[in-house]
């Protein structure tokens, strides 16, 4: 089986680099060739996209979502009758895919934990994709995490949960050791691993043991206790920001839809 990458920027090289070290040939073209200065040699540079096309069973277009319709425009005389094309965006819709290609067509969503081989990808097929096509997927994509398989119209709140989460995580507690830096003398490098390796654990521990948020919760925050306060506090003042969160994040994306449809 031959993998298509075109593009060849954050998540098009992690995916390329990853399957290709795992022992898929992979085939690659990109935009900005420069990239590809720093490829494994295990990839095979094609010298565009319809080069690219022609030889892929599956084809990832990891390209921006105003690009997006225009590349799988651009590549859809040249790829196989049989071939799987794979949209990395969520917010470009199977219908909108369908006005300019027939072929069968897959959109997934990996996490930049995919570099720790920890990705939950998400993933969703148009109604052309069979059970053979969406077992050769799941395999391919379980080389870097776990695949969870949604409906498109639950595409964009999975990809908050999973893709855009380590971001919100990341700034979350970026504002938790800043906070804490004004109360302590701790070197700043102390309190960020102090944090990270919590975080670490307190996901490993709930994942092991079973256990919910509220587990944890009344695990450590007795009652009348110091940490009843700080949770008290989170779960008092908290809600509002998630709410706007979601709000505005959800808004973005059903805005970036109609963009890529104009674009189209």
């Amino acid at each position: 089986m031959n993998i298509g990458i075109i593009g060849y920027g954050s998540m098009g090289k992690m995916l390329a680099d990853k399957f290709a070290l795992s022992g898929k040939n992979v085939y690659v073209s990109t935009r900005t060739r420069g990239r590809l200065e720093s490829a494994p040699r295990e990839l095979h540079i094609c010298q565009d996209n319809t080069d690219t096309a022609q030889v892929s069973d599956i084809i990832f277009v990891c390209v921006r979502p105003c690009d997006l319709l225009n590349v799988i425009s651009g590549i859809d005389g040249a790829a196989k009758d049989d071939a799987l094309i794979v949209s990395l965006n969520g917010s470009v819709s199977f219908e909108a895919i369908r006005d300019v290609t027939s072929k069968k067509t897959a959109k997934v969503i990996p996490s930049v934990t995919a570099e720790i081989d920890r990705s939950q990808t998400l993933v969703t097929y148009s109604e052309f994709a069979g059970e053979e096509d969406k077992a050769r997927l799941k395999e391919l994509l379980s080389i870097i995490g776990n695949v969870i398989e949604l409906p498109e119209n639950e595409m964009g709140m999975g990809s908050e949960l999973v893709s855009c989460m380590p971001g919100f995580i990341a700034s979350m507690f970026d504002v938790v050791c800043e906070s804490a830096r004004k109360h302590t003398d701790i070197p700043d490098g102390q309190i960020v691993n102090m944090v990270l390796n919590t975080m670490s654990a307190t996901g490993d521990l709930m994942l092991q043991k079973d256990m919910s948020f509220k587990d944890v919760v009344g695990r450590v925050a007795t009652k009348g206790g110091i940490t009843e306060v700080g949770t008290s506090v989170i779960y008092d003042q908290f809600p509002k920001t998630a709410d706007e969160l979601f709000g505005k994040t959800m808004a973005k994306r059903r805005k970036t839809s109609l963009e890529s449809k104009k674009e189209g």
